[in-house]
């Protein structure tokens, strides 16, 4: 594996890592009854971007190395995958 494929695949990992924590515990304006005019009831009061970005960066980290591994061990390769003719 290269360094650009593995930059890739970690900036993939993480990216997806922070879309699926992005949801978890958001405060909106319609949960505190606290809805600035002109804005929608689901916006966020509260998001903690600064502390979810830290916790889906050692995580991606994590997944990072044991899909890394795996690939670099050549426990799983793409005959395995059953996409060749």
């Amino acid at each position: 594996m290269a360094i650009t494929s593995a930059i890739v695949l970690y900036v993939v990992i993480w990216f997806l890592t922070f879309f699926i924590a992005l949801p978890i515990r958001v405060q909106t304006q319609g949960d505190l009854n606290k809805v600035v005019p002109g804005t929608h009831a689901g916006a966020p009061e509260h998001h903690h971007l600064k502390k979810k970005a830290i916790i889906t960066t050692m995580i991606a980290a994590v997944l990072w190395l044991i899909i890394t591994g795996i690939i670099l061990s050549g426990w799983i390769s793409i005959s395995d995958l059953g996409w060749q003719k």
